[in-house]
């Protein structure tokens, strides 16, 4: 099959579900985290993103920056993330006074830049000689990956360069660097990578596309690399191990990798990377080994709700099963990056498994990610938490019961922001005959190959979407994994379709009219036995959206709640609660409790109803007990 890409992010105009996210973000996400960049939001972590570039300026031009660099050594990348959302909003919704002000902050970036082409505020404030002399913490390459998306982004939303330009420029400097001047190593946290590879798309430079394979082909060559940069030098960032070849993904060549080890966000921002090469250059042997990752990460690694990363511990995965629900990490950003390599890996084969995974990631654990007002964000997505215990015992003190306003370490909102106003690319796929519908979002899409249609659609309430075909070709819909039974017609008549790996074909024509029709039945998931933590337990999910028991619905009480084996059933839509949700009650029994710590008397229980919601929508309503896998009667 000819490969596909994603579709370019102004042929997209949004609507329902998605769309009322993606207006949020642009009325009170952006607009807040500006401020956040600013330090003008009240009460709020200080930033200084913006005055660090500012600062930079000066310091290059020998002027005084009196209040200096402030932040985390990746301090720039927030700045980058801001301006890759704010460019895609801009192509949902054009705005003068975003894009002024997008202009302005790239000027500060354009004018913070070295001559050689470096860029990093960090660095060109505070310690210019210590450049590329700590690979492993720095995050210099990390930082220019970030901007190097934002800057493919914002041409793609704008027509505009000038930013593009700055990191072709800055590409130059690391191609100069690390390949013409032959000087070791490769990125401590991947990301440049994947960036790297948007630049080659959208530029076609050749020198992004070496860096990138540079960067893939030499990680892991030499495992003792980041033990000796430290003995090179006398100062550190976090005093991180540099012998811990797991957390670095660096233990042995990316080819032989057959595990996801070590920081969750790290691994997926380089296994995109590798993707994305491997389907570039028809790399088989690369392509083999992001199949074992991927298999790694979903059939061993991973929770039901697509979070990723089971330990605070690193931020990392651990080993097989290991997946504890009320000391999980699954952080926001990591299944963020397992949405980014789940796309990669349609590109060259498509398989709904893969957009299976988008979807379910998306729902649940990057919506969770942030509070329903678009102010507040969760940086650990836990799938229990009790108060008193989760944000409090030292074992549980990352699980918090409630979403934070913003952070130091402030990677996780400006990336939930990026991640939503893109939707549509992840949504839509196509290549030179076939337009792909990954997954179900309302609104107006453009193909390059010259189709065209509307998508109409209340999901993931609603399970009923519709195509309205403006310019007829070969249409591809995925077919979800929950869905055990389907319908689809066109203009009203059974059509005529092939299902292949999760995907109906059909041929459409202007002006026909497509509908597909999936199963809503909410369902029981069952864990494997090979999961210690989750023995005798069981979740309650309806379409892509995995739910939770909160206390607030059920007499302040899920711990003492038992499942029974009844169907479930679903409420009607109620708009006025949660942003507007479907609601799940289920057959329980709910055990007496008892005073004591332990007891030899067997608790009684009497029948009741367990009301559900789904889990992006947690902790909307205070703190309170939370639950997804509940124990069965």
């Amino acid at each position: 099959m000819k490969k596909q890409h994603q579709t370019n992010i102004r042929a997209y105009k949004s609507g329902g579900f998605i769309g009322k996210y993606q207006k949020l973000i642009r009325d009170v996400v952006i607009p807040y985290q500006y401020s956040v960049l600013c330090d003008q939001a009240p009460d709020t972590e200080k930033s200084h993103v913006i005055q660090n570039f500012i600062n930079a300026g000066k310091a290059l031009r020998g002027e005084d920056a009196a209040d200096g660099f402030y932040g985390m050594v990746f301090q720039d990348s927030d700045a980058a993330k801001w301006l890759e959302a704010a460019a895609y909003s801009l192509s949902l919704f054009p705005d003068r006074q975003l894009e002024e002000t997008a202009d302005n902050l790239i000027d500060f970036i354009a004018d913070a830049q070295d001559t050689d082409g470096y860029l990093n505020t960090y660095y060109t404030i505070k310690d210019k000689d210590k450049r590329w002399t700590n690979l492993q913490e720095g995050h210099e390459l990390y930082c220019s990956g970030h901007m190097m998306e934002a800057a493919c982004a914002y041409f793609e939303a704008t027509g505009k360069d000038k930013l593009l330009q700055v990191m072709l420029k800055n590409a130059e400097h690391i191609y100069r660097h690390f390949i013409v001047e032959g000087h070791e190593g490769w990125p401590g946290h991947p990301e440049v990578e994947l960036a790297l590879m948007k630049m080659y798309r959208i530029t076609g430079n050749e020198h992004c596309l070496a860096l990138a394979e540079h960067f893939i082909n030499i990680r892991g060559t030499d495992s003792h690399f980041y033990e000796k940069e430290a003995a090179r030098r006398d100062w550190s960032v976090w005093n991180s191990n540099p012998s811990d070849l797991d957390y670095t993904q660096s233990g042995q060549p990316v080819r032989r990798q057959s595990d996801a080890t070590g920081h969750a966000v790290r691994a997926v921002y380089l296994y995109t990377g590798m993707a994305d090469l491997a389907s570039v250059t028809n790399d088989k042997e690369l392509s083999d080994a992001c199949r074992r990752l991927w298999e790694s990460i979903t059939k061993r690694r991973m929770y039901l709700t697509g979070g990723i990363g089971s330990t605070v511990l690193g931020e990392a995965f651990s080993v097989d099963y290991d997946l504890p629900n009320d000391t999980a990490y699954a952080e926001t950003c990591a299944s963020i990056g397992l949405m980014f390599f789940a796309s990669r890996m349609l590109e060259t084969d498509i398989d709904s498994e893969y957009a299976d995974v988008m979807e379910r990631a998306f729902y649940n654990t990057v919506l969770a990610g942030m509070q329903l007002d678009g102010k507040r964000f969760f940086y650990v997505n836990p799938l229990e938490v009790i108060p008193g215990i989760s944000g409090i015992s030292p074992t549980h003190r990352h699980d918090l019961t409630q979403r934070p306003k913003w952070y130091a370490c402030a990677c996780c909102p400006p990336n939930v922001a990026r991640l939503i106003s893109s939707f549509g690319k992840y949504a839509y796929g196509e290549n030179e005959d076939t337009a792909f519908c990954h997954l179900f979002a309302d609104g107006e899409i453009t193909f390059e190959n010259g189709m065209k249609l509307t998508c109409k659609t209340d999901y993931p309430y609603d399970f009923h979407v519709s195509y309205e075909i403006e310019k007829g070709g070969r249409l591809a819909v995925r077919i979800p994994g929950y869905s055990k039974t389907f319908t689809l017609t066109v203009n009203g008549n059974k059509a005529s379709s092939t299902l292949e790996k999760g995907y109906a074909y059909l041929q459409v024509n202007d002006g026909d009219a497509v509908t597909l029709t999936l199963d809503d039945t909410p369902y029981f998931v069952y864990p494997s036995s090979k999961i210690p933590q989750l023995t005798g337990r069981t979740a309650l999910c309806r379409g892509p959206l995995v739910y939770c028991f909160e206390g607030v619905d059920n007499e302040g009480d899920v711990l003492s709640l038992s499942l029974t084996d009844a169907q479930p059933e679903t409420s009607a839509f109620k708009e006025e609660l949660l942003g507007g949700i479907v609601t799940l009650t289920a057959g329980a029994i709910r055990k007496e409790g008892t005073d004591s710590l332990y007891t030899t008397l067997r608790p009684s229980g009497k029948n009741c109803r367990a009301v559900a919601v789904p889990y992006y929508t947690w902790g909307n309503r205070g703190e309170n007990q939370m639950r997804v896998w509940m124990n069965e009667a």
